[in-house]
């Protein structure tokens, strides 16, 4: 499988774009600033609903986002049955260092049924460093 990564820098409350178009992917999702809780959760429903079936959480608070990405993915079947190929897997990565997290995204992160080509990497951050996160992303 040919990965490509995109970068995507989101500051902390701002609207989440459509992504629909790189589904289905994985994401890294990089916590570098504090967010409110309620745009942690309208982030986590964006993801599931753009496509995302793999999401890795690196940095502040991020043991809260495999929690509040697997509620999105129960709410968008209201708890009920969720299809294999619509199963979102989370993962969180507090006590790791970054380059770390994306070697696992590169080598480990599968979804059972899906094949998932593309990596998006969400950078919630005041400021966003597409250079520095992609670069660091390619060589690890």
């Amino acid at each position: 499988m040919t990965e490509t990564s995109h970068y995507l820098h989101l500051p902390p409350g701002s609207p989440p774009p459509d992504i629909g178009h790189l589904a289905p992917f994985r994401a890294v999702v990089i916590i570098e600033a504090q967010v409110r809780v309620d745009w942690q959760w309208q982030v986590s429903d964006w993801l599931v609903a753009s496509g995302c079936l793999y999401m890795m959480a690196w940095g502040h608070d991020c043991t809260t986002w495999d929690d509040s990405v697997d509620i999105a993915n129960l709410e968008a079947f209201d708890y009920g049955d969720i299809p294999e190929d619509r199963d979102v897997w989370t993962t969180w990565h507090n006590d790791q260092p970054l380059g770390e997290v994306f070697d696992f995204c590169k080598r480990l992160a599968r979804h059972p049924v899906v094949e998932l080509p593309r990596v998006v990497l969400v950078h919630i951050a005041a400021q966003g460093d597409e250079a520095g996160m992609l670069g660091a992303y390619a060589a690890a």
